[in-house]
């Protein structure tokens, strides 16, 4: 199989598909990068586009993606349920076939340098790219406390938000984390209830910095009138999704609520679907050989 690297930028602006379009649009400009989803919510005013490419291509495909969002999105009018400090907000590469995660955290840090200099936007390294201990994990980058808002007092001022490429000096676009890190699975779960309160008790109860799930990050939300139990599981390999699910449906329990339906925010690995299935189907003895297309794809 040739290269190929996802990159999977969080745009702030998930209520005018019109702008959408031609972010993704910009992405497309660039030969040799697909599109392969992009997934947009109201509430949290918030976009997720997933591209894939070669090394060479995907970083100037996402600072096209880039460039055009810093054109169309005024972070000075811009609200919404979900944390972000820029117009694009981060954008992480992952490597995917016959490249490494040295790769993708180069690719990471030319395209920080050139998103400082020829777009004037301060870039935070996070996780493998980062430079700093305090900068890998990205809720110490975009906690609550500290959005755009705070960024655009803090930078300049504070030493702790200098950022690592541009000016110290934030303009409406914001600012933006890029990074390099594994596949992670965003998902989100809605519960029976409209009740905020339920959704965020159990999401402290199952996030990882409050004693919870290791690899897990979770808030929670009111999205259309349901309380929502919004999740980052950044390795699935060691929490995997049925597990937080699990612990999802027990905690509600304790509330007298239960999950109505889970969503995807973005793509997610076939192997933690597999995962999933296997232990709810109780296949002890399953192997991925099992699978008919897999069998077939052997030859």
């Amino acid at each position: 199989m040739k290269p190929i690297v996802e990159c999977v930028p969080n745009f702030s602006e998930g209520r005018r598909p019109e702008v959408i379009d031609q972010i993704v649009a910009a992405v497309e400009s660039v030969a040799g990068v697909r599109v392969l989803d992009r997934s947009s919510d109201a509430d949290h005013n918030r976009t997720v586009i997933t591209f894939v490419g070669p090394p060479s291509a995907i970083g100037d495909a996402a600072f096209a993606a880039i460039a055009r969002a810093a054109e169309l999105i005024d972070m000075d009018q811009q609200r919404g349920e979900h944390p972000r400090m820029g117009a694009t907000d981060v954008v992480p590469f992952v490597p995917i076939a016959g490249v490494t995660m040295a790769d993708c955290v180069e690719i990471a840090r030319k395209l920080g340098a050139r998103v400082g200099t020829e777009l004037g936007i301060p870039v935070y390294l996070y996780e493998a790219a980062a430079t700093r201990p305090d900068r890998v994990n990205l809720g110490d980058l975009r906690p609550q406390s500290h959005q755009y808002e705070q960024k655009k007092a803090a930078v300049g001022r504070e030493a702790k938000w200098a950022p690592d490429f541009g000016p110290a000096k934030v303009g409406k676009a914001g600012v933006t984390a890029i990074g390099a890190r594994a596949p992670l699975i965003a998902y989100n779960v809605y519960l029976t209830t409209g009740d905020v309160r339920i959704a965020e008790k159990i999401a402290r109860a199952i996030r990882h910095s409050n004693g919870g799930l290791r690899f897990v990050k979770a808030r929670g939300f009111l999205v259309e009138g349901k309380a929502q139990v919004s999740m980052n599981l950044t390795d699935f390999t060691q929490t995997p999704v049925h597990r937080a699910v699990e612990m999802i449906r027990r905690e509600a329990a304790r509330y007298g609520v239960s999950i109505e339906s889970s969503e995807l925010v973005g793509m997610i690995p076939q192997q933690a679907l597999i995962d999933a299935a296997t232990w709810y189907l109780q296949l002890d003895n399953f192997e991925p050989r099992l699978i008919i297309e897999n069998r077939l794809g052997e030859g």
